[in-house]
């Protein structure tokens, strides 16, 4: 494997895009191959690229030298955090800042919620709750719902878009599908595409609240 290869796959594993179809497609997508072994290092270049587009960071480090988390549970913590500072709810996007605010919530250190099942589950909850009530993201899910609706990644989106546009909750698809370049019927969003619709409306929480002041 090749260190461009290896790069790829953290990258996956950073942006929480784990099922392989939704892997192959970014490939695909990025360099008109579906398969890494098949690539030459141009390629694999191509694909890095796209996995920055949609918030890949590529340096293994922080900028104190110390190593990024690992672990378990890493992904989801990372990925609840994200969504926080795509909500606007964090000023910080780096896991130093989570880090410092799950110590604060739960008295837990960066290896054992990364770690420890038990442990996880209360900085999980901990920051749920706070985009809930600082976010207005809805948690409740429901079996008689289309499965798309249950995601955490459509809650996410619908709360940004809350906050961005209140009085106009029924664009919301317009918008996502005009950004995807997507039929208005479209729903079943890939984990990258949603990445895609959270960054986008992430920036424009970030740059309003700037200009408010907040």
């Amino acid at each position: 494997m090749t260190a461009l290869s290896k790069l790829i796959h953290t990258g996956f594993g950073q942006l929480g895009i784990r099922d392989e179809a939704e892997q192959r497609a970014i490939l695909l997508r990025a360099a008109g191959k579906p398969s890494l072994r098949d690539m030459v290092p141009a390629e694999e270049e191509a694909v890095v690229a796209e996995l920055e587009r949609l918030g890949f960071k590529r340096s293994s480090k922080r900028a104190n030298g110390r190593p990024k988390l690992s672990g378990k549970y890493a992904g989801k913590l990372q990925s609840l955090w994200i969504a926080g500072w795509n909500l606007g709810v964090f000023r910080e996007r780096d896991d130093a800042a989570l880090e410092a605010f799950v110590k604060r919530q739960t008295g837990l250190d960066a290896v054992r919620f990364c770690h420890d099942a038990a442990d996880a589950r209360k900085a999980i909850e901990a920051l749920k709750a706070i985009l809930a009530r600082d976010g207005g993201v809805d948690w409740h899910t429901g079996h008689l719902r289309p499965s798309w609706i249950n995601l955490p990644t459509y809650r996410i989106a619908v709360a940004q878009w809350a906050i961005l546009t209140p009085a106009s909750p029924r664009d919301f698809w317009f918008v996502v599908t005009d950004l995807l370049d997507q039929d208005e019927t479209y729903r079943d969003l890939t984990s990258a595409e949603w990445i895609m619709v959270m960054n986008h409306f992430g920036k424009q929480i970030r740059a309003l609240k700037k200009k408010g002041g907040a």
